[in-house]
């Protein structure tokens, strides 16, 4: 049996940085950038970064099925906040994934999330396909304007398909558009009617071409034509020249949403599955130091398949942001005073993070055998004072509990990169209550009794050793329903 898609989920921030902000603000020193001022951008808060929106697409992929059935992760980024340590190993402990799966990071090309998804759909066996960018830029420069940050997840492999494979092709070519490099972290850009004429033009075609010869589908049997560009009218003009439909091009949700660079292939491709029919055809170009092409038919399965909040759902689940000093400052683009109480020492005990791994990156705490009372974090002890068992407790997975606040503080006095810091006790639906940080909330917007579910992000940073941690925290859940 061929190899398919069986889910798909993605993740966008819920902030939204006006891009009119931005050319309000460099509009003097650059008038290029007014005519970029239109629509929003998706915005990663302080706390968000590839592995935390890794995690949370994934989540949204997988649902609430059973996960033992996952035997590989494969993460493509170019924005891996680890250089030397696997990421896709914080991101398979967060989602509670069986130590036996194998895992891998993919980077240094814009296509490495059609690359990652290519391989895993040509290999065997269930693949989870993360791709998540969050891309640093200088201000006032175009990819400042034209980035988004987000994520996307595939689950690939055997079974009840809700779309399958029926034509790839690849070609690799070091034509380099733009680059980064570990001394220079922002990307430097060559000229855009080069980049069209030489790149776009002369790779991609082709690559289309071979993938419809192959599935032996003409060109003007495509329903859907995905291919990310930060260029204007890059999509159709590939499109004319492989022939295939105008009305096939997918908007790219530059408007509403920003480039998510190796994410946004399989962003929009998850977009496109929650609208599409049986029969039809999906072409998906990933562009990037060559170019791959895969087109997939959508199968019955995908109009009865169970989603999440998806790219649409998180398209609506937004707050619009007009402070671009904010975006600045929590993406250290600008140096702040950040005063004394920002001074701790924040360094993280790696051997006590290795011992408490199941608590702080799976979330997971205890339930009694004895008297079923459940718990966090997990320990010896039974905390039921009428039952006080020892050494009777099992692991009680918390990260897909929802809780209620039932006490909340609002700290300007603590630091926080994105003052105030709001935290409180929650309490779980089924048991167990634990103090929380809380995030994606609103100070005057929180009260008692208010439905909050668990999200993983960036607890603190290390910034004297470079090391940042992980931890779950609470947010609103209506806000995470579109609400």
């Amino acid at each position: 049996m061929a190899q398919g898609i069986l889910a798909a989920g993605a993740y966008i921030p819920r902030l939204r940085l006006q891009r009119a902000s931005i050319a309000q603000a460099h509009g003097w020193f650059n008038a290029a950038l007014k005519g970029l001022g239109k629509g929003e951008r998706a915005m990663a808060a302080w706390d968000e970064d590839p592995v935390t929106m890794a995690v949370e697409a994934a989540r949204d992929c997988l649902g609430a099925q059973d996960r033992a059935g996952v035997e590989a992760l494969r993460l493509a980024s170019t924005s891996f906040p680890f250089i030397d340590r696997l990421n896709a190993g914080i991101v398979g402990d967060a989602l509670g994934l069986d130590e036996g799966i194998r895992a891998s990071d993919q980077a240094g090309s814009q296509r490495g999330g059609t690359s990652a998804l290519m391989e895993a759909l040509l290999g065997r066996g269930t693949t989870l396909v993360v791709a998540a960018e969050k891309r640093p830029s200088l201000g006032a420069s175009p990819y400042e304007m034209t980035s988004g940050d987000g994520a996307a997840a595939l689950l690939v492999g055997e079974g009840e398909v809700i779309a399958k494979l029926i034509g790839h092709a690849t070609r690799t070519a070091d034509f380099v558009d733009h680059y980064r490099t570990m001394e220079n972290p922002t990307d430097y850009q060559w000229e855009e009617r080069w980049i069209r004429d030489a790149g776009y033009a002369k790779l991609v075609p082709p690559v289309i071409k071979a993938a419809l010869a192959k599935a032996g589908v003409e060109a003007g049997a495509v329903s859907r034509f995905i291919m990310p560009s930060t260029l204007g009218k890059v999509g159709a003009t590939m499109a004319k020249m492989a022939g295939l439909p105008e009305a096939s091009v997918a908007d790219t949700l530059m408007e509403i949403c920003g480039d998510t660079g190796v994410a946004h292939p399989l962003l929009m491709l998850a977009q496109a599955l929650e609208s599409a029919k049986a029969g039809e055809k999906i072409l998906v170009v990933g562009f990037g130091q060559g170019a791959d092409a895969l087109l997939f038919e959508v199968t019955p399965a995908n109009e009865k398949a169970k989603r999440g909040l998806g790219v649409a759902g998180h398209l609506a689940r937004r707050k619009e942001e007009t402070n671009y000093s904010r975006f600045l400052t929590i993406n250290d683009t600008v140096e702040m005073e950040r005063g004394m109480r920002a001074e701790a020492d924040k360094q993280t005990a790696i051997s006590a993070l290795w011992r408490n791994r199941d608590a702080v990156t799976a979330f997971k705490g205890g339930c009694c055998k004895t008297c079923g009372t459940k718990q966090f974090p997990k320990t010896r002890i039974c905390v039921n004072p009428n039952c006080n068992a020892v050494d009777t407790q099992e692991s009680e997975p918390f990260a897909e509990k929802t809780g209620t606040i039932q006490s909340y503080t609002a700290d300007r006095l603590t630091y926080s990169p994105d003052p105030p810091s709001c935290y409180g006790m929650i309490r779980f639906e089924d048991g167990g209550r634990w103090m929380m940080d809380f995030t994606d909330a609103d100070e005057k917007a929180l009260e008692v009794g208010m439905p909050m579910k668990m999200m993983f992000r960036v607890k603190d940073f290390d910034t004297q050793r470079g090391f940042r941690r992980y931890f779950w925290k609470a947010a609103p859940a209506a806000s995470n329903k579109g609400a």
